[in-house]
């Protein structure tokens, strides 16, 4: 075996003589003249001649011969390009060799053994600080990136333990970290030998399945701080293409290692991959990166691997960031539109596409593909309508081109219900109101006004259609049984057109609702398929009923004697209209006792009825009547928490955002009145700054666009400056005395928003 390991060792040493990285055009420098690879047949010949002349050798001698045609073979023939699938194109069966050549093909490389501790390193970092002398910390790094047998050699924990299993890498992470934040620190020559290292390790590492350590070195290289520069993005680019082409086996294994990262680490592993995509997709140099044309898979791989990171996220209990800190914003300024239109033609297939991976689309694309889709169905009724008026020679009608609601003050709600059932083919037409015996041009303000006046109706608590709960302070859908569910239909068409009309509404549904209404995306084609019908834990319930969650996790971790104690069955009553009912959880449940055996099943059964079946007649209106405004694919980009950000706005309140957007009628942002206002609303609690904003505008939250969506304005009002501000919630404008000093501004802002009732609809 001497000769076998002296062979492969010259093999390694012909392979440090490699460019960084070179494509089947570049020759490669220093390596000699390329020579034929022998084929297959070649191969056994001279095996069988060699074994006729020398009699029935040992399996020494057939170790050896093969260990030497291997070795000049090897050193003969060009490594492969980086790629997805090289794996499966240069592999060859060991099945297609006789069995006399199939035993000497050697195992897994047995990994070194390495002493060195994270203490041993920083004490090495600290001496060549002081003296000056790198040399030693020089090696370490050239050894430690040399191959992916020297990453786990150097970094694992027990050199030849097996680490088999999702919940623990093997990875010593304190001394990774400490690795790497040294490198950045250290002399030019050794970032640039580990860059090297890096290299050939990619380029050696190709052949044959992955194994565990394999897995390893990757998890170990995706953390090295050096990708942050352009100049290793080719570097960085490669790793991540390997990274993506792995099996789904192998990214399960990475998902759960990624999790256990700090929150730290994973935060920059993430912002590192955005930046990656931001930089491919706009350099800040035309001739900083490669030409987009010759390396267009950098994009899909990136995307891929930061898809991994999200999956690590998303299992993570609590997850490690917000999902929005996923979203990529320079995605907003790409042909997002033409990415969807891929997504609807090719799906899920190796035609890449950004909503294939739709958590790195921020609200704002996601609602502007919702409003362009939505946007194009109606342009292409309006244009069906317009040609066949004009075919008729018919007199053609602007007013087709809208959907034109009429409504009576006093009787806003039946005619509202009126109208789009009747226009409900012109639901997806840009929305225009009137109030009859008013006159005026719906500019914006009038249909504010009646989406405001309509939720405030149907929400009130004597119509009944909804239930307030005080604890989770949020809207539950009433249980009671009627013959006509028309009205929460109209809810969700009020909901979808909000969506549509960029209108926020001020909404309280739990997140579970949103998650329903996506139950599933788009409208199945069967009328009779379940709608709405979302699987169910006592979290969701926790959400809504939280008193009633709580007692349903004692019985599920009472110790005592469930039977006797709490004296249950899988009946359960409700209150319906003033009536108690009964309803049974499963056939003949009211004669069935809830055990210490059942009770995960009672549980359950009791969240389904409560969250699904007890209502599911009302939400099932609910759910079609949204879904006929915002009938669209994109609708699967979504998840729950953007559902609710589109209808109601967002929670994240920005009142120095809303300073620099705000419009000025009568004041200029240099009146001693408006500084004084603005720094009172600046210096505001964020309770006090909802209140404002809900003062204002009708809600406290924020278009997902932006503060610079509410078009906000300050008007100079004169009256006696005794008088307490004034709002107009329908054009989000604010009137203002001429205060003189700060103190009495502060002292009538907080009296009028915090005693406004209603929507301060003037």
């Amino acid at each position: 075996m001497d000769g076998e390991h002296f062979a492969l060792s010259g093999v390694e040493r012909e392979r440090e003589k490699l460019p960084p990285i070179y494509t089947s055009s570049t020759p490669a420098l220093g390596r000699g003249a390329k020579q034929p690879f022998p084929s297959l047949g070649t191969f056994i010949s001279t095996l069988s001649q060699r074994r006729e002349a020398g009699g029935r050798g040992s399996a020494g001698t057939l170790s050896g011969t093969l260990s030497s045609t291997l070795s000049s073979t090897l050193s003969m023939r060009e490594l492969p390009p980086i790629c997805c699938d090289v794996r499966q194109k240069q592999r060859v069966s060991i099945d297609t060799l006789p069995p006399e050549v199939k035993a000497p093909f050697p195992c897994d490389p047995i990994i070194p053994l390495r002493t060195k501790t994270t203490k041993d390193f920083q004490e090495d970092m600290e001496r060549a600080v002081q003296t000056g002398d790198w040399r030693e910390v020089r090696e370490f790094y050239l050894t430690t990136f040399d191959s992916f047998v020297e990453i786990n050699a150097a970094f694992k924990r027990e050199a030849n333990g097996s680490f088999n299993t999702i919940d623990d890498s093997g990875v010593n992470a304190k001394f990774v970290n400490a690795v790497y934040d040294a490198l950045l620190s250290t002399p030019q020559d050794i970032q640039k030998s580990v860059l090297k290292g890096i290299i050939n390790s990619l380029l050696r590492e190709w052949k044959g399945p992955r194994s565990k350590d394999d897995l390893r070195a990757y998890f170990i290289l995706v953390q090295n701080p050096q990708y942050s520069s352009t100049s290793t993005y080719v570097i960085y680019a490669h790793l991540l293409r390997q990274i993506a082409a792995l099996s789904e086996a192998d990214h399960h294994f990475l998902v759960h290692w990624l999790k256990k990262l700090s929150g730290r680490r994973f935060r920059q592993l993430v912002e590192r991959l955005l930046q990656f995509i931001s930089t491919r997709l706009f350099p800040a140099e035309p001739d900083e990166l490669p030409p987009l044309a010759k390396c267009s898979w950098w994009i899909p791989s990136a995307t891929r691997v930061l898809g991994l990171f999200n999956a690590a996220n998303s299992v993570s209990s609590p997850p490690i960031m917000p999902f929005t800190d996923f979203y990529n914003i320079a995605l907003e300024h790409i042909d997002f539109m033409e990415q969807y239109r891929t997504w609807q033609s090719h799906g899920n297939s190796n035609k890449f596409s950004f909503c294939q991976f739709p958590f790195i689309l921020s609200t704002v694309v996601k609602k502007a593909i919702i409003q362009r889709d939505s946007e194009q169905q109606m342009i292409s009724e309006a244009r069906q309508s317009l040609v066949s008026k004009v075919s008729r020679r018919q007199r053609v009608d602007m007013n087709l081109l809208f959907l034109n609601i009429k409504v009576r003050r006093a009787q806003l709600l039946s005619d509202s219900l009126d109208e789009l059932t009747r226009k409900r083919c012109d639901l997806k037409k840009k929305l225009r109101v009137t109030f009859v015996g008013e006159a005026g041009l719906d500019m914006g303000g009038l249909t504010k006004e009646w989406f405001l006046l309509l939720v405030r109706q149907i929400f009130h608590t004597d119509y009944g259609m909804f239930t307030y709960l005080k604890d989770s302070h949020c809207h539950w859908f009433s249980s009671w049984k009627c013959d006509n569910y028309s009205e929460f239909q109209l809810v969700g068409t009020l909901m979808g057109l909000a969506v549509y009309n960029s209108i926020a509404l001020d909404i309280h549904f739990p997140p579970h609702c949103y998650r329903k209404l996506l139950t599933p995306p788009t409208v199945p084609c069967d009328q009779n398929a379940p709608v709405g019908t979302a699987t169910t834990t006592l979290d969701d319930l926790q959400q809504i009923m939280p008193d009633l969650a709580h007692g349903l996790g004692e019985l599920l971790s009472y110790e005592g004697n469930v039977e006797e104690d709490f004296y249950l069955s899988f009946q359960v009553f409700q209150e319906e209209m003033g009536v108690v009912r009964s309803y049974n959880l499963k056939p003949g449940g009211d004669k069935i006792p809830v055990t210490k055996q059942n009770r995960k099943e009672y549980v359950q059964l009791y969240i389904d009825f409560l969250l699904n079946k007890s209502i599911y007649k009302q939400f099932a209106a609910f759910y079609h009547g949204f879904h006929s405004v915002c009938a669209s694919d994109a609708l699967m980009l979504l998840r729950p928490e953007e559902v609710e950000m589109l209808v109601c706005g967002s929670p994240d309140v920005d009142m120095s955002a809303l300073q620099k957007a705000a419009q000025y009628e009568g004041y200029s942002k240099t009146d001693a009145t408006v500084r004084c206002f603005w720094d009172v609303v600046l210096a505001f609690p964020l309770e006090l700054q909802k209140k404002f904003l809900h003062f204002t505008t009708g809600s406290d939250r924020v278009p997902v666009g932006g503060m610079a969506d509410l078009n906000f304005k300050i008007s100079k009002i004169d009256v006696p400056t005794d008088w307490l501000p004034i709002s107009h919630t329908c054009f989000n404008q604010i009137c203002l005395p001429p205060y003189r000093t700060r103190k009495e501004l502060k002292h009538k802002l907080t009296i009028a928003i915090s005693n406004a009732e209603g929507f301060g609809l003037e």
